[in-house]
């Protein structure tokens, strides 16, 4: 591995902020990260400049080397404590909770550059939708046992008192009304909101959300992650956004900020299964089996749960 390091390596740490408004300190309580930061060293992060979200833990010397769906970056401290307790022999372990898409670009080149640090780790578990490990997993070949773990529906996110008014899908086609949406080009969920654009206002809808409105500025899509989204609307930078139920609850029920979330209506929405899988070169081979095997126990299951996430079909 070999990391090049600029400026600074960060790594979740607590919120610092400086030369900024009042203004910029208020929608600072709302950036990432929002993890317990890592123990020991150096607490350095200064939002938006310099915080790394979507980086966790160890990454020098690793003994587990875990690529989540990036939407599962609430659950990841809980997850892993649980993990290092029911197997101590496990410490050093590191995440990333980037957007599937990205975390499959990285398998094939190698590689992960974010900023001035450089990432050459192989994972040993990769975990994204059931339908994009299938193709992944024709494309490439790259995993070995694979198991469903979580479901997780689509909802709207609006800011607290719901302003404009949004009680559905069809109202994200307005003119007034700022969308912020998952890029499609790396993003496995925007096809998945798009699917629910066109149940509920056909193809016209779709289009005028994702085509007309990109390009009047009006409808935004994210340039890094889908996590961008809620952001945006507490900051007052969109108006509403399609989001994971999960990320919803998060926002709403367990970090307690003021935004609200609208239902989609089942005839409408989708609901995403998620995949874990033993990549077939992990590097820790055994540490994989042990962390998919704890992923099906009822301590895993109930993380999820606590988070909002559903339970698997059988």
């Amino acid at each position: 591995m070999r990391l090049r390091l600029a400026r600074c390596l960060l790594v979740a740490g607590l919120g610092v902020s400086f030369g900024v408004s009042a203004e910029g300190l208020a929608k600072s309580d709302y950036l990432p990260p929002w993890n317990p930061p890592p123990t020991g060293g150096v607490a350095f992060s200064v939002p938006p400049v310099d915080a790394i979200a979507d980086l966790h833990g160890d990454i020098v010397d690793p003994q587990l080397v875990v690529f989540f769906a990036g939407n599962q970056f609430m659950v990841v401290h809980d997850l892993l404590v649980a993990f290092k307790q029911a197997h101590p022999q496990y410490q050093r372990i590191f995440v990333e909770t980037l957007p599937p898409g990205i975390l499959a670009k990285q398998i094939e080149s190698g590689s992960l550059v974010m900023g001035n640090l450089k990432i050459e780790l192989k994972p040993d578990i990769y975990t994204a939708g059931k339908n994009d490990m299938a193709e992944a997993q024709k494309q490439h070949g790259w995993f070995g046992d694979v198991y469903d773990y979580a479901r997780n529906p689509l909802a709207i996110l609006v800011a607290k008192g719901n302003p404009k008014g949004i009680r559905g899908l069809v109202d994200l086609g307005r003119a007034d009304v700022r969308v912020s949406m998952p890029n499609p080009q790396w993003e496995g969920v925007a096809k998945q909101i798009e699917a629910g654009y066109r149940k509920a206002g056909g193809d016209a809808l779709d289009h005028a959300i994702m085509d007309t409105k990109v390009k009047d500025g009006s409808t935004f899509l994210t340039s890094i992650h889908h996590r961008q989204s809620p952001l945006r609307v507490l900051q007052g930078d969109s108006d509403a956004a399609p989001v994971w139920l999960t990320e919803a609850y998060f926002q709403q029920e367990i970090l307690h900020h003021p935004v609200e979330t609208v239902a989609i209506p089942a005839e409408q929405n989708v609901t995403a299964t998620y995949s874990a899988a033993r990549m077939k070169d992990a590097p820790h081979a055994q540490a994989a089996k042990d962390f998919l095997a704890f992923m099906r126990t009822p301590q895993a299951q109930a993380i999820y749960r606590k988070y909002g996430f559903q339970e698997p079909k059988p």
